[in-house]
C-alpha cells in the first residue's frame, strides 16, 4: 500500500500521513444528493447573512482570526500530518497567510462593498445620478487543491463570506481532515453552519458541486482537470475561476548577488518538496556567472535536511504520493539521458519513506527536455545558461504556462526592463514566491496558468 490517500471502498477515502503511511481518517463521500442539498441549505442561508451589516459579518472572521491564532499550532501540525510539509513550513506559509488574509477582508471590507459614486461627461445625460454596488454572487463552490490544502481554501471562503457569499467546499480527497479543521474554525467563531460546508470526496463529488447550482466556481489544480471545469462552467455560462499552475522562470543577471540568488532559489524550488505552483522550475543563468552559481545551488541543496516534519528540523518532506514522485523521478531520468549533468539528487530516499525524493539539481537542462517543458511539482532545480537579456527573456517566455517569474539582479532598472517582457502574471525582483503571501497583491497568470 502506497502513502497516497487511498479509496477504501466506492463510498468512502482514507487520508493517510505521506510520510509514514499513517493512517489519520476514514470519511464518508458526498453522494449527489449530498452535494446538491448542501448547496440548498447554502442557498437558504445566504440572504440573511448578506442582509447583515457588514460590522457583523466582519465581526466573525476577527473571531476566527483570533481563535486561528490560539490553535495555531495543533493546526500546523495537522497539516503536516497531512500534507506532509515541515511544521515551521505549515505556520509560516498556511497559517501565516490565513491571518493576514483574514486582516485584509476585516480591514478593506467595508471601502470595497461601500456603494461608490458613479460620475459622468456626458452632456446628453447631465441630469442623471448614478453608483456602483457591489453585491454577492449567492453561493460560491470552492474545489481546492492539496498542496496548500488550509491556506488557498481559507482566503477564498474568507473573501466570499466577508462579501456576503456562502460557501460550499470541495477539498481534496487526499487532505479532507484539514478542510474540515477550516469549517470547525468558522463554526466556532460564530459562523451559520449553512454558510460554509464541506463535501468529501473524489473528482465524482466535484463533478456534482459543479452541476449543484451554485453561482460561481473557484478552482486550483491541474490542466487537464481545469479545462474540464472551464467546459462544464461554460455550459451553463458559470463563472469560474481556474488557478492551474505554472512552470515559473528565474533569470539570474551576471551582475546578481549570488549568495542570495542562490540561496532563493534552492529555497523556492524546493519549498513543500517543490509542489507549489509558484515554485522556480526553471532557472536559467548568464554564463559569466554560471558555473558559480551552481556550485553554490549544488552546497546549499547538499545540506538540506529532509525527512517526517513534525516536530523536528527538517526542512524538506515527502512528496503527496508516489503517482507525483513518479512524475518528478520521470523527468529527472529524462533529463540526464538527453545529456543533462546530476549534480545532486536525482534518486528515492526510501530509506525515509515510499514517498521521499532526494533534493535534486540538474546542470545544463536544455528546453527539449520534459522538466523544462511540463511541470514537475517536485524537489528538482534546472538550470541553463544564457548569454544576452534578450536570450533570458525569450526562454523564460519559452513556455505554455505563465503564472509568475522572477529576476535576480543588482541593477533595479535593468531588472525592472526585464521583467517588463516577461509574459506572467507576477514577476519578482530579487524574490520568489512571496507575492502570494501579500494579501492586497492578485494571484493569478496567462496562458496554461489559469484565468480569473
Amino acid at each position: 500500500m502506497n502513502t497516497m490517500t487511498e479509496v477504501a471502498t466506492q463510498n468512502t477515502i482514507i487520508s493517510t500521513n505521506p510520510a509514514t503511511g499513517e493512517k489519520l481518517g476514514e470519511l464518508a463521500c458526498a453522494t449527489p444528493e449530498e452535494v446538491h442539498d448542501a448547496v440548498r441549505r447554502a442557498r437558504q442561508a445566504q440572504p440573511a447573512w448578506q442582509a447583515l451589516a457588514v460590522a457583523e459579518r466582519v465581526a466573525v472572521l476577527k473571531r476566527f482570526q483570533r481563535k486561528l491564532s490560539e490553535q495555531r499550532e495543533q493546526v500546523a501540525m495537522l497539516i503536516s500530518r497531512e500534507a506532509g510539509k515541515p511544521t515551521v513550513e505549515a505556520l509560516t506559509t498556511e497559517i501565516l497567510v490565513v491571518l493576514d488574509a483574514a486582516e485584509f477582508c476585516i480591514r478593506t471590507a467595508h471601502g470595497f462593498l461601500r456603494d461608490e459614486p458613479l460620475p459622468h461627461a456626458n452632456l446628453a445625460m447631465k441630469t442623471k445620478r448614478g453608483k456602483l454596488v457591489r453585491e454577492p454572487y449567492g453561493v460560491i463552490g470552492i474545489i481546492a487543491p492539496w498542496n496548500y490544502p488550509f491556506s488557498l481554501p481559507a482566503t477564498e471562503t474568507l473573501a466570499a463570506l466577508v462579501t456576503g457569499n456562502a460557501v460550499v467546499l470541495k477539498p481534496s480527497e487526499m487532505t479532507p481532515l484539514v478542510a474540515l479543521e477550516l469549517q470547525k474554525l468558522l463554526y466556532t467563531a460564530g459562523l451559520d453552519p449553512s454558510l460554509m460546508q464541506v463535501v468529501i470526496g473524489a473528482g465524482p463529488v466535484g463533478g456534482a458541486l459543479l452541476e449543484s447550482d451554485i453561482d460561481k466556481v473557484i478552482f486550483t489544480g491541474s490542466v487537464a482537470t481545469g479545462k474540464r471545469v472551464g467546459e462544464a462552467a461554460a455550459r451553463r455560462l458559470l463563472p469560474a475561476v481556474l488557478e492551474l499552475g505554472g512552470k515559473d522562470p528565474m533569470i539570474v543577471l551576471e551582475d546578481a548577488d549570488l549568495e542570495v540568488a542562490s540561496s532563493g532559489a534552492v529555497w523556492a524550488s524546493m519549498m513543500n518538496a517543490g509542489q507549489t505552483c509558484l515554485s522556480i522550475e526553471r532557472c536559467y543563468v548568464q554564463r559569466s556567472v554560471y558555473e558559480k552559481f551552481v556550485e553554490l545551488c549544488r552546497q546549499k541543496i547538499g545540506k538540506l535536511r529532509v525527512g517526517e516534519g513534525i516536530g523536528s528540523e527538517v526542512e524538506m518532506g515527502p512528496l503527496i504520493h508516489e503517482r507525483q514522485l513518479r512524475t518528478v523521478e520521470n523527468q529527472v531520468n529524462d533529463a540526464v539521458a538527453r545529456g543533462a549533468r546530476l549534480l545532486a539528487g536525482g534518486r528515492r530516499m526510501s530509506e525515509l519513506g515510499p514517498n521521499f525524493y532526494a533534493p535534486t539539481l540538474l546542470a545544463d537542462v536544455t528546453q527539449d527536455m520534459l522538466i523544462m517543458r511540463e511541470e514537475t511539482f517536485g524537489p528538482a532545480l534546472p538550470v541553463a545558461a544564457f548569454d544576452t537579456d534578450d536570450d533570458a527573456v525569450a526562454l523564460a517566455n519559452d513556455s505554455e504556462f505563465g503564472l509568475a517569474a522572477s529576476v535576480w539582479t543588482g541593477n533595479r532598472k535593468r531588472g525592472e526592463a526585464i521583467a517588463a517582457r516577461i509574459k506572467a502574471g507576477t514577476v519578482m525582483i530579487n524574490d520568489a514566491i512571496s507575492g502570494f503571501g501579500i494579501a492586497e497583491a492578485p494571484h493569478g497568470g496567462f496562458k496554461q496558468s489559469g484565468i480569473g
